[in-house]
Order: C-alpha cells, then sequence, then structure tokens
C-alpha cells in the first residue's frame, strides 16, 4: 500500500485549511469588515470620473479612488486596489464614506474615521486606512483642479 494522500485526502486538507484562515481573518478583522473583505461594495472603475487619484502607501499596495459629482456631491464614488484584503476594506468604505458629501465632508473623512465605521483592523494594518482616505482626498483635489472656476463652499 502506498502512503500517498489521495485526491479525496488533499480536497478534504484543503477544504479544511480554507476554513481556519476564513475563521482566523474573520477573528483579526471582526464582523463588519470581514464581510466587507469578503463582498466589496463599491469595487471598480468608472468611467471618466470628475476625481481620481492613485497612491502607493509605505507597505506597497496601490490605492485608486473614482469619484463622480452632481453639483457638490458626490453621486457615484468606487475603488481599486492592489494590495491586502485590508486594502480592500478600506477602499469599499472611503468610497461609501464620501457618497452625497461635499468637499468639506470628504475632507473630514480620515484614517480614523474609516476604521471606526468597519469596527478595526489588526494594528498592522491600519495604515491602509490612512492610504485609503489620502487617496480619496487626492480625488477631490483632482476634482476641485478640474473646475477651477466653479465657485465652490468647501464648509459646506
Amino acid at each position: 500500500m502506498s502512503d500517498r494522500p489521495t485526491p479525496a485526502d488533499l480536497h478534504g486538507f484543503i477544504e479544511e485549511l480554507k476554513k481556519e484562515i476564513l475563521e482566523e481573518t474573520k477573528r483579526a478583522y471582526g464582523e463588519k469588515a470581514f464581510h466587507r473583505w469578503r463582498r466589496p461594495l463599491f469595487e471598480g472603475s468608472l468611467e471618466n470620473p470628475d476625481g481620481y487619484a492613485c497612491l502607493r502607501g509605505s507597505c506597497g499596495d496601490t490605492m485608486e479612488i473614482f469619484l463622480k459629482f452632481e453639483g457638490e456631491h458626490v453621486s457615484q464614488a468606487s475603488f481599486q486596489t492592489a494590495g491586502c484584503g485590508a486594502s480592500a476594506v478600506c477602499g469599499s468604505y472611503a468610497a461609501e464614506m464620501a457618497l452625497h458629501k461635499g468637499p468639506g465632508e470628504i475632507l473630514e473623512i480620515t484614517g480614523e474615521s474609516i476604521l471606526e465605521s468597519l469596527g478595526g483592523l489588526p494594528r498592522e494594518e491600519e495604515p491602509v486606512a490612512a492610504l485609503a482616505a489620502q487617496t480619496l482626498h487626492a480625488a477631490l483635489r483632482d476634482f476641485i483642479r478640474k473646475h477651477p472656476n466653479e465657485k465652490r463652499d468647501i464648509l459646506k
């Protein structure tokens, strides 16, 4: 008899490993962030965005934010990331938090407010929340730069 594992043994091992990874991630991220990691909202690009930015974090992750405005408020927002699961979670929350907000309200979105909304992350992954907020602010600056002649009250 052979001591080699069968395909069924290997399949069972892989399935058990996947379950362990998912449970470990849920414990580390918390329920809210875990579900957003599994099903990120607002993911993808927007064609012809009014505001766009792409930044790279110190960890090497890249974050893109796309904004469309109706008047002074964000009507559509999305993100893309080449990075870890925490980057996807934070990009998703940043895009969601920007919806229906004006420039002044967008500037109030910080890495800390993103972390608060999602219920926190493991300490070593917290910097991606700041990356998401910085990218959101850069996309807002891009919008303002593209529309210099429009009068806007930044404090609204």
